[in-house]
């Protein structure tokens, strides 16, 4: 377990892993918070009123509670929620996913909303966004785990190790990302971590980091939901098991909450 005070992602009280302006004025919470698009109703089907929901919630408590910067509350849907969707196109049917310092839900809530066939894993340390996290998979009634502590950390690892893939967005450089994946991922499972813009500098930059690590050749995949900004994926998969750590039978995995 962690204190409130530490953080494993380099997220700020925004929330969505860019920086925000010290002088923005607190959010107002006059007003429906925006329409679903077109595309959204593409993305989850039948579930699109569980994503209007979540949308709502990030967009009221997200905001007061600092899980989302102010600035992000007419960019939900295209910028956030189906930006995050859009990585279901990496994932397997009935896959294993982790999503670690997952904050307010981000990706692990709208893939999961997206794929109901996926077992989804949340994992953050810190308590206020844990509670909010829980909040709202209850009030969504989704079959969603939050574990609360690092990545890295031995119970977390316990509780939600062997995984098929461990999703991330906004979290940490790439090579940090890949430490507190690994430990977490099956031998033959894949990190998918959601990046901007450097997606492609930090594969070059990080490549002996990755290997070391137990990674084949990372790859970038630019993909698109309807209605939404391109989200490009950092895919790899890990084929050596450094140091034994997660080698857990598949078998053993807790799926209780």
């Amino acid at each position: 377990m962690t204190d409130d005070t530490g953080d494993e992602t380099t997220r700020d009280g925004g929330g969505d892993g860019r920086p925000a302006s010290p002088d923005t004025a607190p959010p107002s919470q006059d007003g429906p918070p925006p329409a679903a698009p077109a595309g959204a109703g593409e993305v989850f089907g039948d579930r699109l009123p569980l994503a209007v929901r979540y949308v709502e919630f990030l967009g009221t408590a997200g905001l007061e509670r600092g899980l989302m910067g102010p600035r992000e509350r007419p960019r939900l849907w295209d910028r956030h929620v189906l930006n995050s969707a859009a990585a279901a196109t990496a994932l397997g049917h009935g896959e294993t996913v982790v999503d670690i310092g997952s904050g307010a839900g981000l990706p692990g809530i709208p893939l999961a909303l997206a794929r109901p066939d996926l077992r989804l894993t949340l994992v953050e340390p810190l308590l206020r966004r844990v509670t909010f996290l829980e909040e709202i998979i209850g009030e969504l009634g989704i079959d969603v785990q939050v574990v609360r502590g690092r990545a890295e950390e031995k119970n977390v690892i316990a509780l939600a190790g062997e995984a098929d893939v461990v999703t991330s967005r906004a979290v940490a450089p790439l090579a940090k990302l890949a430490g507190w994946s690994a430990p977490l991922l099956r031998t033959g499972g894949r990190m998918v971590a959601l990046k901007g813009e450097s997606a492609t500098e930090e594969v070059e930059r990080d490549r002996g980091a990755l290997a070391k690590l137990g990674f084949k050749e990372a790859r970038v995949e630019t993909v698109a939901a309807p209605d939404a900004e391109p989200t490009r994926l950092v895919i790899s998969e890990l084929t050596t098991r450094m140091g034994g750590r997660g080698s857990r039978a598949r078998g053993g995995r807790r799926r209780d909450r």
